[in-house]
């Protein structure tokens, strides 16, 4: 999970690599071995870093008078995406909001201490008042601004997203309403340049709307919704314009656009290119590509550490790894089931198992919205959060499953799960190994099905095609919004981020009270009482917070471990200080 906004929801990347192809597998036997004799650690124990005394961000922040034009930024992406709407169900990925950060208006950013302000480039200004208990929002809009095929960027625009992402019409398959379902109406201010909000209810996270913000053209017809961003670009209006997808070379490749009215970008352009997890490290240390995301590869940490003219950067972040487990499917219908699946995962082993040759600190979550360093984290999940196999051999004798041999079995039917995985990713084929010999003990049979990378939230995920899945959700600065796609109740086959397909309305209730509540310590207290209920749910088991570390060629600027912070794109480049393209 993410950055995370009811705008811009929680980003669900394809979880990265943990480490190259031969050394997980030495990893996962280590691992298991470790597991099983009840060793303290599956690894050894490197150098301890201390998360909370990470920086916020680690970008070499450079002036851009130090930054050379010029240049081409060749980023590897974990996979080629078709749909690039954002807010489309399948265009929720990371990689599109990566790609689309450089393209689209974003009338706010987040700096690294995750405070968001107004982008001049195409708001001049955004402020709240209150017409008694209505809250007004209205955004100026700089008078610059256009679009790539001529139109002015107009309250219209902001009007056709915000019907867009309602949630009021079925047939725009968004993937979150949250926020948007709040706004009574846009109407048009002094001009066509003044965008003036009006919200039925108090959203105190107004400042995560319209970031990215898409054109009227595309977000004034269902169809238009997803087909104009199906396979390609619609219009753009950034710092980069396309130039060209490469559906077999899997690239995109973005260029200087020189329409743009801001601060001209700094390179020339950027190339984004999907290419497999297990050959990045290779690619690094060759110079096919300029940044890494190590996540928790070990081994490629310690390859790019030898690279001349690289660096390793890191910062703390919300990022954090889960487990989701769908409740639609008929073997974890019953709650006794999930929580029986939670019990029976030991997730400080799958945390040591991680992160423990990074140094990164081996501490599990409770909570599904707050971070173990952020403000208004507290643990929630009781019971469920410990590891007890006896417990949960317990549930599953009460919910009828019977041991027959090694495995359980009720009315015929074996109790086996398939632990769907993205191929490639050696990361996650580690955690379901993992989980595979945890669950044996308690008489539950995990399948590891490997998928490919492209297809598995389209085609795995979103569609609920599996019973287990791990992925990272990555966080922004509003957790306390931006998470209620992903636990509010589906309404008919409209589930937005919720992939385990369950929600109360309890939850319901209480999310929609802390997206209202402009005191931030209420809104914190009611999020938790959420979390309580959400763990008794047992729909995603939360295992730890995700390293952000990332390797890059030294002379980069303005890019790296992000944290919250999000660079302006024309910032980005060479300094010449390295052999930076």
């Amino acid at each position: 999970m993410t950055r995370l906004l009811p705008a811009r929801p929680p980003r669900r990347p394809i979880p990265r690599a943990a480490c190259a192809m031969r050394a997980v597998r030495i990893g996962v036997l280590a691992a298991l071995l470790a597991w099983t004799c009840g060793c303290d650690r599956p690894v050894a124990e490197p150098r301890r870093m201390d998360a909370r005394k990470l920086p916020a961000s680690d970008v070499n922040l450079t002036p851009r008078a130090l930054v050379r034009d010029g240049g081409t930024l060749r980023w590897p992406v974990p996979e080629f995406p078709t749909q690039w709407n954002f807010y489309h169900v399948n265009g929720t990925k990371s990689v599109v909001s990566d790609v689309v950060q450089g393209l689209l208006p974003h009338v706010m950013r987040v700096d690294e201490k995750a405070v968001p302000r107004p982008v001049p480039e195409y708001v001049e200004s955004a402020k709240v008042t209150w017409e008694g208990s209505e809250q007004v929002v209205t955004y100026r809009i700089n008078p610059k601004a256009r679009w790539s095929d001529g139109r002015p960027i107009t309250y219209r625009d902001f009007a056709a997203q915000a019907r867009a992402l309602s949630g009021h019409d079925r047939r725009y398959q968004a993937a979150v309403t949250t926020g948007y379902r709040y706004i009574r109406r846009v109407e048009r201010g002094s001009d066509d340049r003044e965008a003036v909000v009006r919200f039925a209810k108090p959203f105190a996270d107004w400042k995560a709307l319209f970031s990215p913000l898409y054109p009227a053209s595309t977000m004034a017809d269902p169809e238009a919704f997803g087909a104009a961003w199906q396979g390609r670009m619609g219009p753009t209006a950034g710092p980069f314009r396309v130039a060209k997808i490469d559906r077999t070379a899997k690239t995109v490749t973005v260029v200087r656009d020189p329409k743009w009215w801001g601060r001209p970008a700094k390179l020339d352009r950027i190339v984004y290119r999907a290419m497999d997890a297990a050959a990045m490290p290779g690619a690094f240390a060759n110079g096919e590509i300029d940044l890494m995301d190590i996540n928790v590869d070990a081994g490629a940490l310690r390859r790019a550490a030898d690279v001349p003219n690289a660096d390793i950067r890191r910062a703390g972040g919300p990022d954090w790894r889960q487990f989701t487990l769908n409740a639609a499917s008929p073997l974890l219908a019953d709650v006794r089931v999930r929580r029986a699946v939670l019990l029976g995962i030991d997730r400080d082993a799958l945390a040591r198992a991680a992160l423990g040759e990074l140094g990164w600190p081996a501490q599990t979550l409770g909570n599904h919205f707050f971070m173990n360093t952020q403000e208004g984290y507290q643990d929630n999940s009781g019971e469920l959060g410990r590891y007890d196999p006896a417990a949960a051999e317990r549930l599953l004798d009460e919910a009828g499953w019977r041991r027959q041999g090694k495995y359980r079995v009720k009315d015929g039917r074996t109790l086996a799960l398939r632990f769907v995985v993205p191929a490639g990713m050696p990361g996650s084929r580690q955690e379901g190994e993992l989980t595979r010999a945890m669950l044996a003990r308690i008489g539950i049979r995990v399948d590891v099905w490997p998928v490919p990378v492209d297809d598995l939230f389209d085609q795995y995920v979103t569609p609920g095609n599996f019973d287990i899945v791990p992925f990272s959700w990555l966080g922004t600065a509003f957790p306390m919004s931006a998470l209620r796609s992903v636990f509010s109740t589906p309404k008919g086959d409209r589930i937005q981020q919720n992939y385990a397909r369950l929600g109360t309305p309890d939850i319901d209730a209480l999310l929609d009270k802390a997206a209202h509540e402009v005191d931030q310590d209420r809104a914190r207290r009611l999020i938790n009482e959420a979390d309580r209920l959400i763990w008794r749910l047992a729909t995603v088991l939360p295992l730890y917070q995700r390293p952000q570390i990332v390797a890059i060629r030294s002379d980069l600027a303005n890019f790296g471990a992000l944290g919250f912070y999000e660079p302006p794109y024309e910032d980005i480049g060479f300094t010449g200080r390295g052999d930076g393209p």
